[in-house]
């Protein structure tokens, strides 16, 4: 039968906190609007009928063993199928997208990697993926007739778009170190895509605010896993579980499945429905532009469509009165008060593009309360409330927890 674990007692708590801080190399920080930009399903089908029977395993255990895997070397394919409750954003990223040149009409490459994986926030998507150590990952978004490609092979990272024959290109964008990636966003890191990124994000945000269990058996992509229970234990959260399908053998997350505390269908899922654990070919990694592609350097993109933009957004950040988190866990709550003076920060009629306010309002909800009145930006994960002052509270919490904690800062 497949295993359970019953509730945890204060010394396993203990012993539990030992395993997560073992598996601190492979945890990155949360960060819950992120993730709403990102997330990611699979569908029921995927896991094969009857669970596998593996010997009993703690969740301490379990993580320890996230966190001795190695596997440095995997290809295969993820499904993808992300419900956000938000409309699709196919073609928001280009009402954003920096002018360039003399030309104030002419777009950014339709290759550069930030537009594109932002498709992944919405619908259904197969990848496939492959990684042979830390200098080379491919990952490929597989459409009805076009191909969408992000290889990163040493030190130059290459993204192609078969649809509209297009090539971007950076060199020294992935050598490993975080300024450097924090530089180039063509970094295939920058966006989780496989099932391992997202367990490892969830991991991090365990504490004393959340429960974890071991949570039976499944079979993901032909192989044996264990399955890793995450839930909050505080009220007000929108996210109920996350699950995290383990492969019994090699210790690397197979699927991984986010439900909000709504209910209905899991919010984000993302799993394997093929992996090989051989070293992939050197030659997938291979790219050269085919014949008649438009390239994009992407040090020319910063210099002709983004420096000056960039420089000026900069400046207005620092005009912010910063960032105060309210609360902790599960619950937490970011206050982002706007800059002083300026009066409302929230966005009017014209100021941002048709199809992008036309997204903003789908999401819209107005509310008031002892804070005055505002508006409540809703997803089925991430909520943000902005005050008609130009606060702005956002959190993986209910629209009543903003508005409460919107109440408590007057």
């Amino acid at each position: 039968m497949a295993p359970n674990d019953s509730a945890q007692t204060t010394e396993e708590a203990k012993d539990l906190a030992v395993g997560r801080r073992k598996a601190a190399r492979y945890i990155v920080p949360v960060a819950v609007a992120g993730v709403a930009a990102a997330t990611i399903g699979l569908v029921p089908a995927l896991a094969a009928s009857g669970d596998p029977d593996l010997p009993k395993i703690s969740a301490q255990e379990l993580i320890e063993k996230i966190a001795a895997s190695d596997t440095q070397q995997l290809s295969g394919t993820v499904k993808v199928n992300t419900d956000l409750g938000i409309p699709a954003i196919g073609g928001l990223a280009d009402s954003f997208a920096p002018k360039g040149g003399d030309r104030g009409d002419e777009q950014g490459s339709s290759a550069a990697p930030d537009g594109k994986l932002m498709e992944l926030a919405t619908g259904s998507h197969t990848l496939r993926v492959a990684a042979d150590g830390p200098d080379r990952q491919k990952v490929s978004i597989l459409e009805d007739a076009a191909e969408y490609s992000l290889i990163h092979n040493g030190d130059e990272v290459w993204a192609y778009d078969s649809a509209t024959n297009e090539a971007y290109h950076s060199k020294d964008a992935a050598k490993g170190s975080a300024e450097q990636h924090g530089k180039d966003q063509a970094a295939p890191g920058d966006l989780p895509s496989t099932p391992k990124e997202f367990a490892d994000e969830a991991l991090e945000a365990a504490g004393d605010t959340t429960s974890i269990t071991v949570d039976g058996t499944a079979q993901v992509a032909g192989r044996d896993a264990y399955q890793l229970l995450i839930k909050p234990k505080q009220s007000g959260s929108t996210i109920g579980s996350i699950k995290v399908a383990v492969d019994a053998k090699t210790g690397t997350p197979l699927k991984f499945t986010l439900t909000p505390s709504g209910g209905g269908k899991a919010a984000v899922d993302v799993g394997f429905t093929k992996v090989d654990f051989s070293k992939p070919a050197a030659s997938t990694f291979d790219f050269s532009p085919p014949k008649g592609a438009k390239v994009t350097e992407a040090d020319e993109l910063g210099k002709d469509q983004g420096a000056p933009k960039h420089e000026k957004d900069v400046k207005g950040l620092e005009e912010f009165q910063g960032l105060n988190v309210i609360g902790e866990g599960w619950t937490s709550i970011a206050k982002i008060e706007g800059p002083a003076g300026e009066g409302s920060a929230a966005p009017k009629e014209g100021d941002v593009p048709p199809e992008a306010q036309g997204f903003l309002d789908a999401l819209g909800d107005p509310v008031k309360g002892k804070f005055g009145s505002g508006t409540v930006f809703k997803t089925r994960l991430v909520n943000a409330l902005m005050t008609d002052d130009g606060t702005v509270y956002v959190g993986a919490v209910t629209k009543d927890a903003l508005v409460k904690a919107a109440d408590a800062g007057k």
